[in-house]
């Protein structure tokens, strides 16, 4: 409201002006005034002339009121066109709610700002005025008008949604809004270790979006991807680990298993000191940390009822003695030792 009353302001100050302008030139003496005119074969002033013949007298009505026309016929095509594209696409009625009543207040700001200087009856004023004002609007209102065409990209292409695990700028966090200006996430660990939400909310400017990249955990899939590696020796039994680490995974996803028909899988690699096995399964993005700490649980357990047959590789040193013919120990040669 208080841009409309601007704009009305600046308009009518400037109607005011062009009408005084015209009728009583500065300087000018009275035969100057009755001397006839020289016609101009510029383009300008052959549009000038043959507007000024058509209107006559009320020319800059004419001229105020078919501006004021094509105006609102444009207006209303495209508040029709964009009102059923944002109320299709929008996250949150709420959040289309209010980008109409921006859309409407910008069109009115503009149509009564244009009509206005369009009744002082020039074309080239017109024009000038116009590209003036859209100048200012778009280096006054860059951040404003930035980050609602951000929503708009955000509404139309949807690269993530409400609810989905994203990061952006660096920062993880789910999203729990999507606003005309912000896009607030619920930071997801920060200050902790993992993948947990912390509770913090983190509000990100729109505007940035077409300058970073984004990420998100479940684009188009609702499960992901993720794995539990596990590290064990040479000497375990490595199809009775193979059998743990899949069972561990089937117990804990089974409802995903059953709505996506993806098993768990095993994916193996040596190391230097065993083997490490990749246990990898669908998850959902937001419970990544939960169901992956689930897993490890049942294989810990499963790991120390089955010990010695299955054992964890982990860093340390065996020594390794032999006993010579009289039935002494004899000690190994320096560096003779194997590291697991």
């Amino acid at each position: 409201m208080r841009l409309l009353r601007t704009g009305i302001i600046f308009g009518m100050a400037w109607l005011v002006f062009c009408g005084v302008a015209s009728a009583q030139m500065p300087g000018m003496t009275a035969a100057e005034k009755e001397a006839p005119k020289q016609e101009s074969t510029t383009p300008e002033s052959q549009v000038e002339g043959w507007s000024g013949k058509l209107m006559g007298p009320y020319r800059g009505l004419m001229l105020g009121v078919i501006t004021l026309v094509v105006l609102l016929i444009l207006r209303k095509i495209s508040t029709r066109y964009v009102r059923k594209q944002v109320a299709d696409r929008a996250f949150k009625e709420e959040n289309a709610l209010k980008f109409m009543r921006t859309w409407k207040s910008l069109w009115t700001f503009l149509i009564t700002v244009i009509t206005l200087i369009a009744l002082s009856g020039s074309l080239s004023l017109l024009g000038l005025s116009a590209g003036f004002l859209g100048m200012m609007l778009g280096w006054s209102l860059q951040a404003p008008v930035t980050g609602i065409a951000a929503w708009l990209m955000l509404v139309v292409k949807r690269p993530f949604k409400i609810g989905d695990r994203v990061i952006i700028a660096g920062i993880i966090g789910d999203v729990t809004d999507i606003t005309l200006t912000h896009i607030v996430l619920n930071q997801v660990g920060g200050t902790v270790g993992g993948e947990e939400r912390s509770g913090r909310g983190i509000l990100i400017p729109n505007a940035i979006m077409f300058g970073q990249v984004i990420t998100n955990y479940t684009l188009d899939a609702k499960y992901m991807l993720d794995e539990v590696p596990v590290r064990v020796t040479f000497d375990s039994d490595f199809e009775l680990a193979k059998k743990i680490l899949l069972e561990a995974a089937q117990s804990v996803t089974q409802d995903i298993i059953a709505e996506t028909g993806q098993e768990a899988f095993i994916r193996c690699e040596f190391f230097d000191a065993g083997v490490l096995v990749r246990l990898r399964y669908q998850t959902v993005g937001s419970r990544r940390q939960e169901i992956s700490s689930l897993i490890v649980e049942i294989i810990l357990a499963q790991f120390k009822q089955n010990f010695p047959r299955v054992k964890f590789c982990f860093p340390h040193t065996v020594v390794r003695y032999s006993m010579d013919d009289e039935g002494q120990r004899e000690l190994p040669p320096v560096g003779d030792g194997i590291q697991q």
